[in-house]
């Protein structure tokens, strides 16, 4: 099952003449006129149900359908200026003021529109067949007592339904009943969130006997819950049956799209269908992203018509000026205003007409198509199949989401970063814990060492003594392993420690009841890793129903003694962001209440109750000595309750569950009544080791000039540990902490007055700042100035980020070469995100791997999610994801830059092409006395952007490289030149263009001045398509062999599409001009081309006018390069001797699938095919696949140009030389 991604109403609520028939009898008396605050569900009632017409179980993601293609496609193609510039132009051709057929315009703009649409068409066909595939798809509906198997389209709301093991739900349905005992049913949510753990989900006590169609046929219940809306994890409802009201929550609420698993099948009533389902509710489209290049080239085509409106404005101006009686043996004809001397002003308006019509190629129709189709190709094939960026641990390759933002890649100024999962492995290992006010675990953390090194103190980690750690436990300390704690002085605390780490949480048992087989599936790495623990400690948790929690405990009466304790669960106060905690209420076999509480220090430390001051002290010290650590701490504690004050206290407990408005709120509120005076177990730390590479991967991309904030919810002192060990803060920098936790902030929270902290905390905040600006502008103004660093935490960024403070904080961060915030909200990093995006007008991008990463993914101009342990909506949400930080290297500094480099290249040299060819026409315009007169042929004109300087342009845009991936990791210094923008600046578009200008005049002006003595061989001279073939010969061949100049390595592909497109235009004027057409205007270069073939003068003029043309280029090329080069160039001097042996290798797709043939060829698209010299003008040597493959030990058959080649070295080489050991080439 796939996602959907429509967010268009579909499905049709008004009941069918082929819907299932009702099973059930109503009395229209009974229907109630629906509540604007909730809806009313009458189950296995659908005539009662088809009165409040809610919308069919029909989805439709696609964006047309048959009427609505051509209408909204054309209007989507004509939302681009460029496309709606030529849709003018195609008009103006029709008209009698234009110089050329309207086939000049119309084809191109045709063929454009053509593949612009038939890929629309082709991405909607793929999704009208998904979502037939999906509405068509069988579910078993309730009909006379039977399961009779119906089309998920057909569903309507109030349909009792079966749903068999490993079956998606097909709508929002009401949890009834389940073949499991005690009503529960397990649940995978992939398809919404990517968590593949598994969910538990109980249905009401009343309804579990609800199995057999008999029994459910019986049913006649009404539900009465909130309108739908988009929110997964929350749903407010009651179920009246027989006037008792039962509470429901989400946990009796099965979301379309998701599983069933481990249950051989549930029974369910429809509640929200179609585009009423959460998952549809959610399917929002992610934010359209356009690169900044591709802004600026709108500015770009925006200079462009300026230019053309000038040429036009010229033109006509000479048109009205040059038009006069006097030229009476040009003999104007006066029927036609365009050419009265009369009326000069009508000439001049028509003429500008006409010109715009004439000039209209400076505009490039084609850039569009082409950039789209380099870009899609850069993402499809270079960077989802990039070895460098596959994790074979997870199978995890890269993919670009998106293939709008390649070139932005190579831009990137500033990375916005989550810690945990992102920076961290998101692993969880239970490490060490504090319990009574004495600290267990004697392991040495990552931090730790980190933070050793640095100070230069020496550590080593001690090694563990037991033979074998489990995955999610890292704890070594014999006091606690094995029953060892009932010798500690605090063995009672020890236990209700063990017994809060064994019952307080929601984790689900799969497989085998026994400690080695046993597979915990948990909501988060760190409940799992605690649970963990509690099996390794002697408390073994090893089943869980609905109501009761299973524990096999080890040693608690005495050593050795093993015991299975049931546990009845009454309460579940389950963890929220803004609660911080969870709470469990549970009942002992003897009958003792008690609630255990785990959760984040600051909320558990103001639920305490007075006295023990020491223990209070003492973890807490304990805390920040694991945060110092870099380790994720949590609080646990509990409190024995009475059985009168429970019962009180669950009343109203009950009554929060039932209410339909406000019941999150009103829970909270309830939760805040029994989670009080709590007594202070201790604390436990759990290590989030560093990924793989990320200290290096930072550190390059410092070097690379990219700015790296860590946002995170840790504390600070974690948040600090993180950034040293990865190398992201050190010694050297100067470090600003703007932190809330002072004494003086604490004394006015203290007080309890709200306002008055709010008033403190801003003018503190203000004063820091300040106070911060002034020094780091100090620093800033010295010669050897350290780098600077910003560490602040949520409260501070509230009030910083408020807009009197907002411009301080953004000059001041922009000063820092790194910033940590902590304790900052989902909302906090989309804000901080926006604010150095908008506010400083950088380039950000924002890499996270957790759903609270979502916003500040969206929030940049480049998102990218890290496929984690915190489930795929990161990636969801993204426009590239990849597995692993340490991948960002590659990305940025390889594949982005590379995409930036290709496609200013692709982009400037459309500009260049498109200009040199308008300009000849535009000198040819100062010739006929500006009437308008056309120089080129109209199918030249047609096919010059089209067909004869297409491909050369795509090939360049895929396959140049002007240094190794090697050598752009060596040297990330080289990215900076992407920050600065510096090859698509305003200065770099001029320079093209001074060479166009200079280009076209060469090329007019001497092909003209040539041809005036020039004869045929009939002795005829030659007449004007003569000398526009030629002209344009000339510039087909100019235009390719300056592509080619600008290459920085060349391929067999540089080689094919240059030769190919100057061949194709020789082939195209053979046929064209010898073949009589019924087009009058053919008529006019019929055997042309045999006629300037046939002379010397043709030979002469196609190999010395490009050769001028491009003098100038080479000359002012080899100067560029000697005296002001570009910092790539420099490395390509460096290494010019050095061939370049890399290539994007293609990723396995398990070779066992493959016959032997394909794993052979696999093996050869793994050699070094192609090899070049980064020179700036080298040439590139044939593939020498047969040598390598004998290398790497694979058959290839011997090449013609290999044994040549062999040969030739061996005439020529007389001189012995040293024999060297060649070396096996690697991929770099």
């Amino acid at each position: 099952m796939v996602g959907w991604r429509g967010s268009r109403g579909g499905g049709d609520g008004a009941p069918s003449d082929d819907r299932i028939a009702s099973s059930q009898t109503v009395r229209l008396g009974k229907v109630q006129p629906q509540a604007p605050g909730h809806r009313t569900v009458f189950c296995n009632d659908r005539e009662a149900n088809s009165l409040a017409k809610y919308k069919g179980n029909s989805v439709s993601t696609t964006k047309y359908d048959v009427f609505t293609f051509l209408p909204k496609g054309l209007f989507e193609q004509f939302r681009r200026v460029a496309n709606l510039y030529f849709l003018m132009i195609s008009i103006l051709s029709c008209t009698p003021v234009s110089p050329v057929s309207p086939i000049t315009n119309v084809l191109p703009l045709s063929l454009v529109l053509l593949v612009s649409l038939v890929k629309e068409a082709w991405e909607d066909w793929k999704r009208f067949q998904n979502d037939m595939s999906i509405n068509n798809s069988n579910v078993e509906v309730l009909q006379d007592w039977n399961w009779v198997p119906t089309p998920w389209k057909k569903l309507q709301v109030g349909d009792i339904i079966r749903v068999n093991q490993d079956g998606f739900f097909p709508a929002d349905l009401l949890f009834l009943a389940s073949t499991n005992p005690d009503g529960v049913c397990y649940v995978e949510t992939a398809n919404l969130d990517g968590e593949t753990n598994l969910k538990i989900r109980k249905a009401p006590e009343r309804t579990w006997d609800f199995v057999s169609p008999d029994k459910v046929s019986e049913f006649k219940g009404e539900v009465q819950c909130e309108q739908p809306n988009n929110s997964l994890y929350t749903f407010t409802g009651n179920l009246i049956i027989d006037k008792q009201i039962l509470p429901l929550s989400p946990n009796q609420l099965l979301l379309r799209g998701c599983s069933l698993r481990n249950t051989e099948y549930i029974v369910g009533a429809v509640i929200f269908t179609g585009h009423e389902t959460k998952v549809m509710m959610n399917s929002m489209k992610i934010p359209s992203k356009r690169s900044t290049l591709e802004k600026k080239l709108d500015k770009l085509i925006l200079a462009l018509f300026t230019v053309l409106f000038c040429m036009c404005l010229l033109g006509s101006i000479g048109s009205g000026i040059f038009i006069n009686s006097k030229y009476y043996y040009l003999r104007f004809d006066t029927s036609e205003a365009q050419f009265d001397p009369d009326h000069r002003f009508v000439v001049a308006i028509l003429t500008f007409f006409t010109l715009i019509t004439l000039y209209s190629p400076i505009i490039p129709i084609s850039l569009y198509v082409s950039v789209e189709m380099i870009k899609f190709i850069q993402s499809t094939q270079f960077i989802n199949n990039d070895l460098r960026m596959y994790h074979a641990e997870s199978n995890t390759p890269a993919l670009a989401r998106t293939s709008n933002l390649n070139e932005e890649l190579g831009q990137v100024e500033y990375i916005f970063s989550d810690k945990t999962g992102t920076l961290t492995r998101n692993l969880m290992e239970f490490f060490k814990c504090s319990i009574g006010g004495e600290v267990y675990g004697t392991g040495v953390s990552e931090t730790e060492i980190g933070t050793a090194r640095r100070t230069g103190v020496k550590v080593e980690a001690q090694k563990q003594s037991s033979a074998a750690s489990e995955r999610g436990f890292n704890f070594d300390d014999a006091r606690l392993m094995r029953g060892a704690w009932r010798n500690e002085p605090n063995p009672d605390c020890c236990k209700e420690f063990f017994r809060c780490l064994a019952i307080c949480h929601t984790v689900l048992p799969e497989g085998d009841e026994s400690p080695e087989r046993i597979r915990y599936q948990a909501a988060s790495p760190d409940e799992a890793a605690l649970v963990v623990a509690a099996k390794n400690f002697g408390f073994f948790f090893y089943r869980r129903t609905p109501t009761m929690i299973y524990v096999r405990e080890s040693h608690v009466d005495k050593m050795g003694k093993v015991q299975d304790v049931p546990y009845e669960i009454l309460n579940v106060l389950e963890f929220n962001s803004t609660r911080k905690r969870q709470s469990v209420i549970c009942r002992y076999p003897d009958g003792r209440l008690v609630l255990y509480c785990k959760g984040a220090d600051t909320v558990i430390y103001e639920r305490l109750a007075d006295g023990n001051p020491d223990l209070k002290r003492m973890s807490r010290e304990h805390l920040e000595q694991f945060g110092a650590s870099g380790l994720r701490t949590l609080c646990l504690a509990y409190k024995n309750l009475r059985p009168d004050v429970y019962e009180s206290w669950n009343e109203k407990y009950i009554h929060a569950k039932s209410a339909l408005r406000d019941r999150e709120k009103k829970l909270d509120e309830v939760a805040e009544q029994i989670e009080k005076d709590l007594i202070l177990i201790g604390c436990t730390a759990i290590e989030d080791k560093l990924q793989e590479g990320v200290p290096a991967c930072i550190e390059t991309l410092s070097r690379a000039g990219i700015k790296i904030w860590v946002l995170t919810g840790d504390k600070m002192e974690t948040a600090i540990n993180i950034a040293y060990a990865c190398k992201l803060i050190n010694n050297g920098m100067k470090q600003f902490v703007l932190s809330s936790e002072t004494e003086a902030i604490r004394e006015v929270e203290d007080k309890g007055d709200q306002i008055e902290l709010a008033r403190y905390m801003k003018e503190v905040v203000k004063k820091e700042l300040k106070s911060c600006h002034e020094e780091a502008q100090k620093f800033l103004h010295m010669d050897s100035a350290p780098k600077l660093a910003l560490i602040i935490d949520g409260k501070c960024l509230m009030y910083a980020l408020d807009p009197s403070l907002r411009g301080m904080l953004l000059n001041f961060s922009l000063n820092c070469t790194a910033v940590v915030c902590c304790r900052v909200s989902p909302l906090q990093k989309a804000q901080v995100t926006s604010l150095v995006k908008k506010g400083a007008n950088k380039i950000t991008l924002s890499i996270g791997d957790g759903a609270n990463d979502v916003s500040m993914i969206q929030a940049a101009h480049v998102g990218v999610g890290i496929s984690g342990q915190e489930g795929m909506q990161a990636v969801m949400a993204s426009d590239f994801a990849i597995a692993q930080f340490r991948f960002l290297t590659d990305l940025l500094l390889v594949h982005g830059r590379w995409s930036y480099h290709r496609i200013c290249k692709v982009v400037t040299y459309f500009f260049y092409k498109n200009l040199t060819f308008t300009l000849t026409q535009f000198w040819f315009t100062f010739e006929t006395g500006f009437s308008g007169q056309r120089l080129y042929d109209d199918w030249f004109q047609s096919l010059y952007n089209v067909i004869f300087t297409a491909l050369p342009v795509i090939i360049i845009g895929l396959f140049d490289k002007d240094v190794s991936a090697a050598l752009s990791k060596k040297y990330p210094e080289l990215y900076k030149e992407g920050i600065r923008n510096a090859f698509f600046k305003w200065r770099v578009v001029a320079t093209w263009a001074f060479f166009a200008i200079y280009q076209s005049l060469v090329l007019y002006y001497f092909v003209v001045a040539s041809s005036k003595r020039a004869i045929n061989s009939s002795g005829k001279l030659f007449g004007l398509w003569d000398v526009s073939t030629m002209a344009f010969t000339c510039v087909i061949v100019t235009v390719n062999l300056r592509l080619l100049m600008m290459c920085n390595t060349l391929t067999r592909w540089h080689h094919i599409s240059v030769g190919g497109s100057i061949l194709f235009w020789f082939i195209f004027v053979f046929i064209y001009s010898g073949v009589v057409l019924p087009n009058k205007e053919q008529e006019n270069i019929y055997f042309v081309i045999y006629v300037l073939m046939s002379t010397v003068y043709f030979y002469l003029t196609i190999i010395l006018v490009p050769i001028a043309a491009l003098f100038c280029d080479f000359l002012y090329m080899g100067a560029q390069r000697w005296f002001f080069p570009y910092d790539y160039q420099i490395v390509q001097e460096i290494h010019r001797h050095e061939a370049d042996t890399s290539r994007i290798g293609l990723l396995e797709v398990g070779q066992s699938q493959l016959t032997p043939d394909e794993v052979r060829s696999f093996a050869i698209m793994q050699l070094p095919g192609e090899k070049s010299r980064h020179t700036g003008f080298a040439f590139d040597s044939p593939g020498y696949e047969s040598f390598f493959a004998s290398q790497a030990g694979v058959y290839v058959p011997q090449k013609a140009w290999d044994v040549a080649r062999r040969a030739s070295m061996r005439s020529k080489s007389k001189t012995p030389r040293t024999p060297r050991t060649p070396r096996t080439p690697q991929r770099n």
